[in-house]
């Protein structure tokens, strides 16, 4: 049987990556508890990815719909930037200031992106399958001037996003080397996404209408 994808997150860069790929899916986000004790960068976001599939799944069966015709892809990315034996967390910056801050370390530097990733569904038997996992990409940024810094900042690009910068937006020219999977930088890692599917031989339905809603 072929199973109805549902995207645990209201992320537009999701929807599209989703959109590009060919995907059919459905968006239906759900509250998760955000406050974990993981600190290991892959942890942290395999943990909640799966938090956020649990809790889009229970949304859908509130809703009265059968879980086991549905497919649910939960995903959280974090922007790190790694000191030796230390790690800091680059989340979405709570103003321009605290965005310019982010973009003076992350110039000339290398950091990493990571993506958890969990796919959760109820198989023939109605028992209930998961697959988490993560993905990491390290980026490198050219240095940047505090003029370069100010004018990215203004332009509106760096708010809502992890690290304060989009990959896919204006900052690409300040890009200099992309070491992995580069849609794990806009937010999801579709062909690791894909190839799990088709491992598993998991069938999606085809996509026949606009999707993401």
């Amino acid at each position: 049987m072929r199973k109805k994808l549902i995207l645990a997150s209201s992320s537009p860069r999701r929807k599209e990556l989703l959109t590009q790929a060919g995907f059919s899916f459905q968006v239906l986000p759900a509250n998760a508890d955000e406050n974990i004790t993981e600190t290991a960068p892959a942890e942290m976001v395999k943990k909640l990815s799966e938090r956020k599939a649990c809790a889009s799944m229970e949304a859908w069966e509130q809703q009265g719909n059968l879980s086991d015709s549905v497919i649910v892809l939960g995903a959280d990315t974090i922007v790190v930037q790694e000191n030796g034996a230390e790690s800091r967390i680059l989340q979405k910056p709570a103003d321009h200031r605290q965005a310019a801050e982010m973009l003076r370390h992350l110039q000339g530097n290398t950091h990493c992106v990571y993506t958890g990733v969990t796919l959760l569904w109820l198989n023939e038997k109605k028992q209930l399958e998961q697959i988490t996992f993560s993905e990491k990409t390290d980026v490198t940024f050219y240095p940047m001037t505090e003029a370069e810094i100010r004018e990215y900042v203004a332009s509106g690009e760096c708010d809502d996003k992890a690290g304060g910068y989009a990959v896919q937006g204006l900052a690409m020219k300040y890009i200099k080397k992309i070491d992995g999977d580069y849609h794990n930088v806009v937010g999801l890692p579709v062909a690791a996404i894909y190839q799990v599917l088709r491992k598993r031989s998991l069938e999606l339905e085809a996509q026949n209408t606009p999707c993401g809603q």
